[in-house]
């Protein structure tokens, strides 16, 4: 599913304070990149049926990828393979646009997200072993946690613990770049409210997850690295997978980029002690298809626990799986996210079809974004076996005045839609996304042409809008309505006093003024506009967010604070603009 991070998943725009999950995208171009001449490929090995015919799903994706121009890109690599059989396997761009390094199928990509099902799996191996069960709560690991009494494994597993992702606080901003042990991560998050009661609701949790990957360790006696080498990776034949560090001084190993200003810069690199078992692993092509194959071949879990673990919870989530469907047939996977790097791994089951796409850019370009991607192949390799797209049609019926009960904001997890109405037509904007106008195919029901992806909007019995559901590629997501903001208007030299540099730790914000509006710009992030709800205080519409800032008696502005995900982050303001 491409619907925050990712997407649970992506996109990879990278948010203010929120581990990409993926996000919305537009489907690849036929011409994956129509300004673009000639293909770059650093490694090739299509052996899909070696048959001389034009029309076969390998030889589509190599005319596809041939109009790539991929010698100055990031890479990507791609594997499809089916019954254990590599179908079609290609790496693209470089692993280092520094040095002009090449990616084969060898280099070595972070893979985000996609270590939540490898930390799943362990824990249930754990289970199998009865050394724990699902229904343990967390005080059993953690006896100072609070309400820990009240948390199981299950709902750590499910994303619907309560606690607050730790990824979505500007503290881990400021230390992602820097090591860190797990009782320092556990710290920073432990003594936040919970942000619901456990089991109520689901809210993508990368807290949960490194948490098992912590109580991993503290069953097994090993270092959670340590066990996923002995339990799964050395006996599954992984040997180019494990828990990133820097210390461990790679070979072939992909540096990781962003797109900033359309030229691919360093990425903000992430010291991956912090993320632990939310997604702190490395990985390549193969491996992953190894893991797949073993995974549903019955190597990995019992039957009873795979079952389990394969269930759609809330929000159609598993036990570090996401359920779905595409065009009728299942699909289990997931995809992962972090600056620099984006990743999907899915399974079509009972196809035995694993496809594995990892890129090492994000921000990236939509036509090389991962989850796009891996649904272009998907429909390539099993068109014939999939139920015809569906065929949306809008209804002209529907009012500006129904239209109306729709424009605000709705919460996606670690991103906000921001839905407006402009002259008669509907438009929605995810957070570090383009604007898309929606469609009405009914009063309540609206549609992307741009991606297949459909909301439908809950309405109560007065006729107010109090959330939807989200519906992408089988996928299912219940999103709440945000409460409305207050929003004032203020002279332009009010806003003016705010234009400056404020010290964010590792990064800079900076806040100008464009005609009546103020806009925010933290380090290389996209800029949003921040809007005043009285003569001080501002908030964003695209992330939980608001800014105070602080004046001085003689009317100065010495700095803010910074609120977001239940904590405080005091600011300084560096310089104020200087005249023209």
């Amino acid at each position: 599913m491409t619907i925050l991070c990712k997407l649970r998943f992506s996109d990879a725009r990278s948010l203010y304070w929120c581990l990409l999950l993926g996000m919305l995208v537009g489907g690849v171009t036929e011409a994956w990149g129509q300004t673009q001449e000639s293909a770059t490929a650093a490694d090739t090995e299509s052996t899909a049926g070696a048959i001389p015919d034009s029309e076969t799903p390998s030889q589509k994706l190599d005319q596809l990828l041939a109009g790539v121009d991929a010698s100055k890109l990031p890479a990507l690599s791609l594997l499809v393979a089916r019954d254990g059989r590599v179908l079609y396997r290609r790496t693209i761009g470089l692993a280092n646009l520094e040095d002009s390094i090449a990616a084969t199928a060898k280099t070595k990509f972070r893979i985000g997200s996609i270590t939540k099902q490898f930390t799943a799996a362990a824990i249930l191996r754990l289970v199998a072993e009865n050394k724990m069960a699902l229904d343990d709560t967390l005080d059993q690991f953690l006896p100072s946690f609070p309400r820990g009494d009240e948390i199981t494994i299950h709902h750590l597993l499910t994303h619907t613990s309560g606690i607050p992702s730790f990824t979505e606080t500007q503290e881990f901003w400021q230390r992602v770049t820097s090591p860190a042990t797990e009782a320092e991560v556990i710290a920073s998050f432990q003594e936040l409210p919970l942000s619901f009661e456990p089991g109520k609701k689901y809210h993508y949790n990368n807290s949960a997850y490194f948490l098992l990957g912590h109580i991993v360790a503290q069953v097994s006696g090993k270092s959670f690295g340590d066990y996923l080498q002995e339990v799964f990776f050395r006996p599954l034949g992984m040997n180019d997978t494990g828990i990133h560090s820097p210390d461990l001084n790679l070979d072939l190993e992909a540096h990781g980029y962003s797109l900033e200003d359309d030229t691919f810069k360093p990425a903000l690199n992430w010291h991956m002690s912090q993320v632990g078992g939310a997604g702190a692993m490395y990985s390549t092509v193969d491996d992953l298809m190894l893991w797949n194959e073993a995974l549903f071949g019955g190597r990995v879990l019992t039957p009873e626990l795979q079952e389990k673990a394969f269930t759609p919870y809330q929000n159609d989530y598993g036990y570090g799986w996401l359920i779905g469907k595409h065009r009728g047939l299942q699909t289990i996977g997931h995809n992962g996210g972090l600056n620099g790097f984006v990743s999907s791994l899915i399974r079509y089951p009972d196809q035995n079809l694993t496809i594995v796409t990892l890129h090492n850019a994000s921000p990236s370009i939509p036509e090389m974004n991962p989850a796009a991607v891996t649904s272009k192949i998907a429909e390539m390799f099993l068109d014939a076996e999939m139920e015809p797209p569906v065929v949306h049609q809008v209804d002209t019926k529907v009012t500006p005045e129904i239209l109306s009960r729709y424009v605000g904001r709705y919460d996606y997890g670690a991103a906000i839609l921001v839905v407006t109405l402009e002259e008669g037509r509907l438009f929605a904007q995810l957070t570090g996304q383009g604007k898309a106008e929606i469609f009405p195919s009914s009063e309540t029901e609206f549609f992307w042409k741009i991606v297949d992806a459909s909301l439908a909007f809950q309405v109560d019995a007065e006729g107010r809008c109090t959330g939807g559901k989200h519906t992408q590629n089988g996928h299912t997501m219940n999103v709440d309505r945000l409460p409305d903001h207050v929003v004032v208007k203020l002279s332009t030299e009010t806003l003016d006093r705010y234009v400056g540099l404020y010290d964010y730790g590792p990064a800079t914000m900076t806040i100008r003024r464009e005609g009546d509006r103020l806009l925010a710009k933290l380090g290389s992030q996209p800029e949003f506009p921040i809007l005043p709800e009285n003569e001080t205080t501002f908030h964003w519409q695209v992330v939980q967010a608001s800014i105070e800032f602080k004046v001085d008696d003689d009317g100065s502005v010495s700095g803010a604070t910074h609120t977001q995900g239940g904590q405080q982050l005091e600011v300084s303001r560096i310089r104020t603009p200087q005249p023209e």
